[in-house]
């Protein structure tokens, strides 16, 4: 049987859904200019390392504590994990580009959905108190559409993943074909 919810969790992971994710590299620009980054071997070092170092012990633990956050309508504590997320990155382009992304992530989803976190995260931002993480609004809305935190910190981690890869294919530049056995390989067995 499909699930729907899930299902309309991953169309945020589309890599043609408009959040921005395309044109953000998160750094890997810097390494590609410094001939860090060069081929499908060092972009998937650099990828493995971006992982397992930014994105699951901050984006991912982040996403475990807002769940837990919703569950127990705590909303200063979203808030002050909101600070600590944007504050956390260093270069002021992956600010800008969590920034931007977040916004139009909670922009989205609040109108394809009703639901009052995102609403209220959006009111937040207008008032100048929350800065709009993507990694936030993606758990809102997976929790909005009830899907366990795992799953929806996977599909969170594979967005990423696809997003940066699509950008190496282009930037490097890799062929679509790297770029697919490039994912493959992230994803564990």
């Amino acid at each position: 049987m499909i699930d729907h919810a899930h299902l309309r969790l991953f169309q945020f992971c589309d890599s043609q859904f408009p959040t921005g994710a395309f044109s953000h590299s998160f750094g890997l620009e810097t390494y590609i200019q410094r001939d860090i980054v060069h081929d499908e071997q060092s972009f998937q070092q650099w990828l493995i390392l971006f992982l397992n170092e930014q994105l699951t012990y901050a984006d991912g633990l982040t996403m475990r504590l807002v769940y837990n956050a919703l569950e127990q309508d705590d909303a200063q504590a979203i808030l002050r994990l909101d600070r600590i997320l944007f504050v956390q990155n260093l270069p002021k382009e992956t600010r800008q580009g969590s920034k931007q992304m977040g916004n139009r992530m909670v922009k989205l989803a609040s109108e394809l959905y009703d639901s009052d976190w995102l609403d209220w995260y959006h009111a937040q931002m207008l008032d100048k108190k929350a800065i709009l993480h993507p990694a936030i609004c993606f758990t809102m809305l997976g929790h909005h559409l009830e899907v366990d935190i795992e799953t929806i910190i996977d599909y969170y981690l594979y967005q990423n993943v696809s997003s940066l890869t699509q950008n190496a294919v282009r930037a490097i530049p890799l062929g679509q074909t790297a770029g697919q056995r490039i994912v493959h390989q992230m994803i564990p067995s």
